[in-house]
């Protein structure tokens, strides 16, 4: 029981959070790995000792709470970075229509004044390979023999052989079905689905997780059976072989000049980093890319301040039902943004009865463009910096909010440092296999 408990928060760990990757600021200098371990080292040696729930849904919470602050530093500090002199000063790109191309800027916040505006003009997106199989009654036996079949897949630049058993009752769906577990199972690149027609039939669909085709190459997968070592023929039986849709790539002009990329999304000279959406109208108007002025920008920090803000208190709201412990963190959030109310507000940043933080759009505007925002500037900096450690005390130790029960203090004055209260965060994913 404890190894299906185990395994069920390890499961709702890698399909909840494994594919959000990570940001520049994930990494840290060996005197930010210092503090991080000498705060542990300071939290383990004041901790009482206690006796956790262990019910997967407490581990779960636990799990999301470190997430979501880690979700909103990495907000936090993506708006210009964490120094003094950096914090709410990143730099903003604009699209003209982003319904074609969207854009952020990368570069160096110094040489952002000298981001060149650039002309887009789209003609055609980065597509991936389609193999479009056979439409088969879905219902009916499959014309194939039990036997075990196995067929060969390409697929950048690597062979993989998958054999599977066709049993005598199995219909059309059932292989189908068999295959797209395979296969999408294999994480190899390659996405499997089953298409119907409303009309009683399905087909097997394969599509390539990459777009376009790299220099020289013709398509990104390739599947046969004439030599696979078992029995071949599920190839031609389901009509998966052939390419209905090759891989393309992107073909665009910046200031005239012809590019080409295998994705819609890539980094252009150092500076943008653009994902296209759409093809440019037949009139032919280019899309303007370029950077906001200093107020555009600070305006769009400021949103994404409160967004990242909001965001972490519904979250830690919605947990309140069935985690209690969760009120003493929404209350913490309360209080860390009504000490900040009065600056907040002289800006167009209201706090609710909820406690989130509502943008009066027109005050925030005028606030920005008439400077009234200078003389507030400090307090708001002050709260975003209590923000980033309030949210870096949660990431540390989420257990802080997960019900518990204290069996005994440490003995005053003869404290020592165990690893008590890391371990009962990081090693509950795996003390089932021990």
């Amino acid at each position: 029981m404890a190894d299906l408990v185990s395994l069920s928060v390890y499961n709702h760990y890698l399909t909840s959070y494994a594919s959000k990757g990570t940001t520049s600021f994930d990494t840290h200098k060996k005197s930010e790995l210092r503090n991080i371990y000498n705060s542990i080292i300071k939290l383990n040696k004041e901790s009482p000792l206690y006796l956790l729930d262990n019910s997967s849904e407490s581990k779960i919470f636990a799990i999301d709470l470190k997430e979501d602050a880690r979700q909103l530093q990495s907000t936090i500090a993506s708006l210009g970075g964490l120094d003094e002199a950096a914090l709410l000063k990143k730099k903003e790109a604009f699209s003209s229509d982003e319904s074609i191309a969207t854009v952020s800027y990368v570069g160096n916040s110094e040489n952002a004044i000298d981001a060149p505006t650039l002309a887009l003009e789209v003609h055609s997106l980065a597509s991936p390979q389609v193999n479009m199989g056979n439409f088969v009654p879905s219902d009916l036996p499959a014309a194939l023999k039990p036997e075990t079949y196995s067929f060969d897949l390409n697929i950048n630049d690597l062979n993989y052989e998958f054999q599977f058993d066709v049993r005598s009752t199995d219909t059309n769906a059932d292989i189908q079905k068999r295959l797209t577990r395979l296969i999408n199972n294999a994480n190899i690149g390659l996405k499997a689905e089953i298409i119907e027609d409303g009309e009683g039939s399905s087909s097997l669909k394969l599509t390539s997780q990459k777009s376009g085709l790299s220099s020289g190459g013709k398509q990104v997968f390739h599947v046969s059976d004439g030599e696979t070592s078992r029995t071949s023929g599920i190839v031609e039986y389901l009509g998966i072989g052939d390419a209905t849709r090759n891989a393309s790539n992107a073909e665009f002009t910046v200031n005239g000049v012809p590019h080409s990329e295998t994705s819609n999304t890539f980094t252009l000279d150092k500076n943008y980093r653009i994902t296209l959406n759409g093809l440019t109208p037949e009139d032919g108007t280019p899309v303007q890319i370029g950077m906001k002025t200093d107020i555009e920008s600070l305006t769009a920090n400021l949103r994404q301040l409160a967004g990242g803000y909001n965001h972490f208190l519904r979250s830690a709201i919605e947990y309140t039902q069935k985690h209690p412990k969760s009120n003493q963190l929404v209350s913490e959030m309360w209080h860390l943004a009504g000490s900040f109310a009065e600056p907040l507000s002289e800006i167009g940043m209201n706090i609710d009865e909820s406690g989130a933080i509502e943008i009066d759009e027109d005050m925030l505007q005028q606030s920005v463009l008439a400077g009234n925002i200078e003389k507030d500037f400090d307090q708001i900096k002050n709260f975003t910096k209590a923000l980033f450690r309030k949210s870096g005390q949660v990431s540390l130790n989420p257990m802080s909010y997960v019900e518990k029960t204290i069996v005994a203090y440490k003995n005053p004055g003869r404290n020592y440092a165990s690893p008590y209260i890391t371990s009962a965060y990081s090693g509950m994913l795996f003390n089932s296999y021990c």
